[in-house]
Protein backbone atom coordinates (compact mmCIF):
# COMPACT_ATOMS: atom_id res chain seq x y z
CA UNK A 1 0.00 0.00 0.00
CA UNK A 2 3.07 2.47 0.69
CA UNK A 3 4.36 1.76 -2.83
CA UNK A 4 0.73 3.49 -4.56
CA UNK A 5 0.15 5.94 -2.10
CA UNK A 6 4.16 6.99 -3.09
CA UNK A 7 2.71 6.82 -6.83
CA UNK A 8 -0.90 8.84 -6.38
CA UNK A 9 1.50 11.71 -4.38
CA UNK A 10 3.48 11.61 -7.00
CA UNK A 11 1.05 11.96 -9.42
CA UNK A 12 -1.11 14.92 -7.67
CA UNK A 13 2.41 16.48 -6.63
CA UNK A 14 4.39 16.62 -10.11
CA UNK A 15 2.26 15.76 -12.67
CA UNK A 16 3.06 11.98 -13.15
CA UNK A 17 1.66 10.09 -15.78
CA UNK A 18 0.05 13.30 -18.06
CA UNK A 19 -2.20 14.11 -14.86
CA UNK A 20 -2.00 17.99 -14.40
CA UNK A 21 -1.03 18.96 -11.07
CA UNK A 22 -3.83 19.92 -8.63
CA UNK A 23 -4.28 23.64 -9.28
CA UNK A 24 -4.24 26.02 -6.12
CA UNK A 25 -8.38 26.30 -6.73
CA UNK A 26 -10.05 23.74 -8.32
CA UNK A 27 -13.73 23.24 -8.19
CA UNK A 28 -14.53 20.74 -5.69
CA UNK A 29 -17.66 19.14 -4.75
CA UNK A 30 -18.49 16.69 -2.15
CA UNK A 31 -21.70 14.40 -1.30
CA UNK A 32 -22.46 11.67 1.44
CA UNK A 33 -25.22 9.86 -0.35
CA UNK A 34 -28.08 10.70 1.76
CA UNK A 35 -29.99 7.14 0.06
CA UNK A 36 -29.75 5.33 3.42
CA UNK A 37 -27.86 2.36 3.31
CA UNK A 38 -29.75 -1.10 2.72
CA UNK A 39 -32.80 1.21 1.91
CA UNK A 40 -34.62 -1.82 -0.14
CA UNK A 41 -36.46 0.98 -2.62
CA UNK A 42 -32.77 2.71 -3.42
CA UNK A 43 -31.09 -1.03 -4.19
CA UNK A 44 -33.89 -1.80 -6.31
CA UNK A 45 -33.52 1.33 -8.25
CA UNK A 46 -30.20 0.52 -8.66
CA UNK A 47 -30.51 -2.90 -9.92
CA UNK A 48 -32.91 -1.47 -12.75
CA UNK A 49 -30.16 1.03 -13.56
CA UNK A 50 -27.26 -1.71 -13.74
CA UNK A 51 -30.07 -3.51 -16.10
CA UNK A 52 -30.99 -1.15 -18.00
CA UNK A 53 -27.12 0.47 -18.87
CA UNK A 54 -24.55 -1.47 -17.77
CA UNK A 55 -25.70 -4.87 -19.09
CA UNK A 56 -26.56 -2.70 -22.28
CA UNK A 57 -23.44 -1.72 -23.08
CA UNK A 58 -21.63 -4.83 -24.12
CA UNK A 59 -24.42 -5.89 -25.89
CA UNK A 60 -24.00 -2.79 -28.22
CA UNK A 61 -20.27 -3.86 -28.47
CA UNK A 62 -21.51 -7.42 -29.47
CA UNK A 63 -24.04 -6.04 -31.87
CA UNK A 64 -21.15 -3.50 -33.63
CA UNK A 65 -18.81 -6.44 -34.11
CA UNK A 66 -21.61 -8.93 -35.64
CA UNK A 67 -22.82 -6.40 -37.85
CA UNK A 68 -18.46 -5.53 -38.70
CA UNK A 69 -18.50 -9.32 -39.37
CA UNK A 70 -21.67 -9.10 -41.47
CA UNK A 71 -19.91 -7.02 -44.02
CA UNK A 72 -18.91 -8.01 -48.09
CA UNK A 73 -19.96 -11.16 -49.21
CA UNK A 74 -19.92 -14.21 -47.21
CA UNK A 75 -20.07 -18.10 -47.73
CA UNK A 76 -23.33 -19.98 -46.69
CA UNK A 77 -22.50 -21.32 -43.54
CA UNK A 78 -20.56 -18.07 -42.49
CA UNK A 79 -24.02 -16.65 -43.26
CA UNK A 80 -25.62 -19.51 -40.80
CA UNK A 81 -23.30 -18.86 -38.31
CA UNK A 82 -24.05 -14.94 -38.20
CA UNK A 83 -27.70 -15.64 -38.31
CA UNK A 84 -27.12 -18.06 -35.11
CA UNK A 85 -25.14 -14.96 -33.47
CA UNK A 86 -27.77 -12.58 -34.18
CA UNK A 87 -30.23 -14.64 -33.16
CA UNK A 88 -28.65 -15.18 -29.69
CA UNK A 89 -28.40 -11.35 -29.63
CA UNK A 90 -31.75 -11.04 -29.61
CA UNK A 91 -32.41 -12.95 -27.34
CA UNK A 92 -30.30 -11.42 -24.43
CA UNK A 93 -32.52 -8.22 -25.46
CA UNK A 94 -35.21 -9.89 -24.94
CA UNK A 95 -34.19 -11.57 -21.31
CA UNK A 96 -32.91 -8.01 -20.20
CA UNK A 97 -35.85 -6.13 -21.11
CA UNK A 98 -37.49 -8.81 -19.46
CA UNK A 99 -35.92 -8.90 -16.15
CA UNK A 100 -35.93 -5.22 -16.12
CA UNK A 101 -40.00 -5.58 -15.99
CA UNK A 102 -39.32 -8.06 -13.63
CA UNK A 103 -37.04 -6.15 -11.46
CA UNK A 104 -40.00 -3.30 -11.79
CA UNK A 105 -42.26 -5.63 -10.17
CA UNK A 106 -40.65 -7.70 -7.95
CA UNK A 107 -40.55 -7.89 -3.95
CA UNK A 108 -38.39 -5.48 -2.41
CA UNK A 109 -35.03 -6.01 -2.66
CA UNK A 110 -32.84 -7.50 0.53
CA UNK A 111 -30.40 -6.03 2.29
CA UNK A 112 -27.21 -5.34 0.93
CA UNK A 113 -24.90 -6.50 3.84
CA UNK A 114 -21.51 -4.97 3.74
CA UNK A 115 -18.40 -7.38 3.92
CA UNK A 116 -14.47 -6.81 3.11
CA UNK A 117 -13.53 -6.53 -0.67
CA UNK A 118 -10.11 -6.05 -1.90
CA UNK A 119 -10.18 -3.10 -4.16
CA UNK A 120 -7.43 -4.31 -6.26
CA UNK A 121 -9.42 -6.92 -8.24
CA UNK A 122 -12.22 -4.33 -8.56
CA UNK A 123 -9.67 -1.85 -10.35
CA UNK A 124 -8.28 -3.97 -12.81
CA UNK A 125 -11.43 -5.78 -13.77
CA UNK A 126 -13.31 -2.38 -14.12
CA UNK A 127 -10.36 -0.75 -15.94
CA UNK A 128 -10.23 -3.82 -18.44
CA UNK A 129 -13.67 -3.53 -19.64
CA UNK A 130 -13.52 -0.09 -20.21
CA UNK A 131 -9.84 -0.38 -21.85
CA UNK A 132 -11.47 -1.16 -25.72
CA UNK A 133 -13.39 2.14 -25.86
CA UNK A 134 -9.94 3.79 -24.76
CA UNK A 135 -7.94 2.45 -26.67
CA UNK A 136 -10.56 3.31 -29.49
CA UNK A 137 -10.52 6.75 -28.60
CA UNK A 138 -6.37 6.86 -28.32
CA UNK A 139 -6.70 7.05 -24.44
CA UNK A 140 -4.04 5.23 -21.96
CA UNK A 141 -5.93 3.90 -19.14
CA UNK A 142 -4.51 1.84 -16.15
CA UNK A 143 -4.92 0.62 -12.69
CA UNK A 144 -2.55 1.28 -9.75
CA UNK A 145 -2.03 -2.35 -7.94
CA UNK A 146 -2.98 -2.17 -4.28
CA UNK A 147 -3.54 -4.58 -1.47
CA UNK A 148 -6.10 -2.27 0.61
CA UNK A 149 -9.80 -4.52 1.79
CA UNK A 150 -12.46 -2.37 2.51
CA UNK A 151 -15.75 -3.00 3.80
CA UNK A 152 -18.76 -2.56 0.65
CA UNK A 153 -19.98 -4.65 -1.87
CA UNK A 154 -18.26 -5.69 -4.77
CA UNK A 155 -21.03 -5.73 -6.92
CA UNK A 156 -22.08 -2.57 -6.23
CA UNK A 157 -18.74 -0.90 -6.31
CA UNK A 158 -17.93 -2.61 -9.40
CA UNK A 159 -20.18 -1.06 -10.77
CA UNK A 160 -19.61 2.39 -9.62
CA UNK A 161 -16.00 1.73 -10.65
CA UNK A 162 -17.13 0.70 -14.10
CA UNK A 163 -19.19 3.73 -14.57
CA UNK A 164 -16.82 6.26 -13.43
CA UNK A 165 -14.06 5.14 -15.76
CA UNK A 166 -16.35 5.12 -18.42
CA UNK A 167 -17.45 8.59 -18.07
CA UNK A 168 -13.79 9.57 -17.57
CA UNK A 169 -13.42 7.99 -21.13
CA UNK A 170 -15.97 9.90 -22.74
CA UNK A 171 -14.82 13.20 -21.69
CA UNK A 172 -11.10 12.76 -22.17
CA UNK A 173 -9.94 13.14 -25.70
CA UNK A 174 -7.99 11.25 -27.64
CA UNK A 175 -3.88 11.27 -26.32
CA UNK A 176 -5.38 11.79 -23.08
CA UNK A 177 -4.57 9.64 -19.93
CA UNK A 178 -6.46 7.89 -16.89
CA UNK A 179 -5.67 6.76 -14.11
CA UNK A 180 -6.83 4.35 -11.77
CA UNK A 181 -6.00 4.01 -7.83
CA UNK A 182 -6.30 4.22 -3.67
CA UNK A 183 -4.62 5.31 -0.80
CA UNK A 184 -5.27 5.94 2.96
CA UNK A 185 -7.03 8.96 4.38
CA UNK A 186 -7.17 8.35 7.93
CA UNK A 187 -9.47 5.26 8.98
CA UNK A 188 -10.75 5.27 5.13
CA UNK A 189 -9.86 3.82 1.63
CA UNK A 190 -10.10 6.46 -1.08
CA UNK A 191 -10.49 5.10 -4.45
CA UNK A 192 -9.64 7.81 -7.03
CA UNK A 193 -10.04 8.06 -10.92
CA UNK A 194 -7.96 10.72 -12.53
CA UNK A 195 -8.58 11.66 -15.60
CA UNK A 196 -7.06 14.11 -18.12
CA UNK A 197 -10.41 15.20 -19.91
CA UNK A 198 -12.32 18.37 -20.42
CA UNK A 199 -12.84 19.20 -16.98
CA UNK A 200 -16.45 19.77 -15.09
CA UNK A 201 -17.69 23.60 -14.55
CA UNK A 202 -18.77 24.64 -11.15
CA UNK A 203 -22.79 24.47 -12.23
CA UNK A 204 -22.25 21.33 -13.66
CA UNK A 205 -21.19 19.59 -10.72
CA UNK A 206 -24.01 19.38 -8.55
CA UNK A 207 -26.66 18.17 -11.10
CA UNK A 208 -24.66 15.75 -13.09
CA UNK A 209 -25.55 13.01 -10.77
CA UNK A 210 -29.32 13.23 -11.62
CA UNK A 211 -30.78 10.50 -14.16
CA UNK A 212 -30.84 11.55 -17.74
CA UNK A 213 -28.41 14.10 -16.91
CA UNK A 214 -26.19 14.85 -20.08
CA UNK A 215 -23.81 17.50 -19.66
CA UNK A 216 -22.23 17.76 -23.50
CA UNK A 217 -25.04 15.95 -25.55
CA UNK A 218 -23.81 17.12 -28.13
CA UNK A 219 -20.93 15.59 -27.83
CA UNK A 220 -21.48 12.14 -26.22
CA UNK A 221 -24.95 10.28 -26.53
CA UNK A 222 -26.29 7.93 -24.22
CA UNK A 223 -29.08 7.70 -21.12
CA UNK A 224 -27.10 9.81 -19.15
CA UNK A 225 -27.51 7.57 -16.38
CA UNK A 226 -24.11 6.74 -15.49
CA UNK A 227 -23.60 8.62 -12.83
CA UNK A 228 -26.86 8.60 -11.34
CA UNK A 229 -26.00 4.40 -10.94
CA UNK A 230 -22.71 5.96 -8.96
CA UNK A 231 -24.78 8.60 -6.90
CA UNK A 232 -27.90 5.52 -5.96
CA UNK A 233 -25.21 2.85 -5.54
CA UNK A 234 -22.65 4.65 -3.10
CA UNK A 235 -25.91 5.98 -1.64
CA UNK A 236 -27.24 2.32 -0.46
CA UNK A 237 -23.06 1.36 0.63
CA UNK A 238 -23.03 4.37 2.97
CA UNK A 239 -20.03 5.96 0.58
CA UNK A 240 -19.03 9.14 -0.14
CA UNK A 241 -18.37 10.53 -3.34
CA UNK A 242 -15.82 13.77 -3.70
CA UNK A 243 -15.18 15.60 -7.17
CA UNK A 244 -12.16 17.79 -8.08
CA UNK A 245 -11.79 19.25 -11.39
CA UNK A 246 -10.70 22.30 -13.28
CA UNK A 247 -12.27 22.92 -16.90
CA UNK A 248 -9.34 22.30 -19.94
CA UNK A 249 -7.23 20.36 -17.68
CA UNK A 250 -9.09 16.95 -16.04
CA UNK A 251 -11.00 15.81 -12.86
CA UNK A 252 -10.53 13.26 -10.10
CA UNK A 253 -13.69 11.66 -8.82
CA UNK A 254 -12.89 9.93 -5.52
CA UNK A 255 -15.05 7.10 -3.36
CA UNK A 256 -14.24 7.06 0.45
CA UNK A 257 -14.81 3.73 2.12
CA UNK A 258 -13.78 2.00 5.52
CA UNK A 259 -11.00 0.18 5.65
CA UNK A 260 -11.69 -3.56 6.34
CA UNK A 261 -10.22 -4.65 9.55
Amino acid sequence: MRELEGQVDVMENSGAFGIPRVPTRPITWSMTAKAKPHKSSEFKSVLLAIAGHDLRQPLQVIQLAHDFLGRGDRTTSELCQLQSGQEAIDRLKNQLDELVAALQLSEPAKRVKLTPVRVGPLLQRATYENEVAAQTKGISVRAAPTSATIESDALLLGTVLRNLISNAVKYTEPGGRILVGCRHIGANIRIDVYDTGIGITGDQIPRMFKAFTRLDPARHDGLGIGLFIVRQATGILGHRIDVASTPCRGSRFSIFASQAE
